[in-house]
């Protein structure tokens, strides 16, 4: 995997001539990890090269998280831009109109689960159930080492029925296990939705998906637009299907300021 500084001559110009979309994920890319979900504060550069972007003509820039909708429309807090929560599930911004594909019933499935691991996994230090009103993740990055495996265990025991009823998915990430409504959909899929609707609303104009994400659930992603746009995974390189690395939110917010620069006369 390649730097994507280190290419960004070559980049500047692409990136330049196209119309953009911009989608970005929000724990680890715009906004660094923290303890605990809720700690999770978005650096006011950050937002401000959001708000910047977001008066743009000639780009979109779309949030896609895995929290919850609401949740990541006031951490970021600014208007102009689409908004993405649940992987994909929900979703709110300028003439976007989108409606979950959650059966209904799957409030009280989930009501039941989460009732049962809060039980199972009451003894357990350091684990955490977020209710994400149409998902439920388990944190355990404060969790001891040895008690990850346990945690995962007393998960799939307590949903073998659901997921053979193919009621739900387990969906894991960076020290988080999510539950999830067994639907065919993910940030890849919803980026693709994205893309291909504003393609129609710019009636054939030249579109450039680029994609920044930290974690496993971005892969989906980085392989839909592997072919098509820009993807970059923020972190150490690795294994990862993006084309591209940077290494840190710092980076990150230093290409939203490059392409800030680059696209900032382009209005009107």
């Amino acid at each position: 995997m390649i730097n994507l500084f280190s290419r960004w001559d070559k980049l500047k110009g692409v990136l330049e001539d196209n119309f953009l979309y911009l989608f970005l994920d929000y724990d680890g890319t715009i906004c660094p990890i923290a303890e605990t979900p809720d700690k999770a504060v978005i650096p006011e550069e950050a937002r401000q090269l959001l708000k910047g972007l977001a008066g743009i003509d000639s780009l979109i820039v779309a949030i896609i998280s895995g929290r919850a909708l609401e949740d990541i429309q006031k951490r970021v807090g600014v208007e102009g831009i689409v908004y993405v929560g649940n992987h994909g599930m929900e979703m709110s911004g300028p003439k976007v109109y989108f409606q979950s594909m959650v059966p209904p019933e799957f409030g009280e499935v989930l009501k039941k689960i989460k009732t049962a691991l809060e039980e199972k996994l009451s003894g357990f230090s350091g684990v955490y159930l977020e209710d994400k009103g149409i998902s439920l993740s388990i944190h355990y990055r404060q969790a001891k080492d040895e008690d990850a495996p346990k945690v995962k265990e007393i998960l799939e025991g307590q949903l073998r029925e659901y997921l053979f009823d193919e009621k739900v998915n387990i969906l894991s990430g960076k020290m988080v296990h999510e539950v999830r409504p067994a639907v065919e959909w993910d940030k890849g899929k919803i980026a693709l939705w994205l893309l291909a609707r504003q393609r129609l609303s710019l009636k054939g104009k030249n579109i450039l998906p680029v994609f920044l994400g930290d974690d496993v659930t971005d892969e989906d992603a980085f392989k839909a637009l592997k072919n098509i746009g820009i993807t970059v995974f923020v972190g150490d390189p690795g294994f990862s299907s993006a084309s591209y690395y940077l290494n840190n939110t710092e980076e990150v917010a230093e290409f939203l300021k490059k392409a800030y620069d680059l696209k900032k006369g382009q209005n009107g």
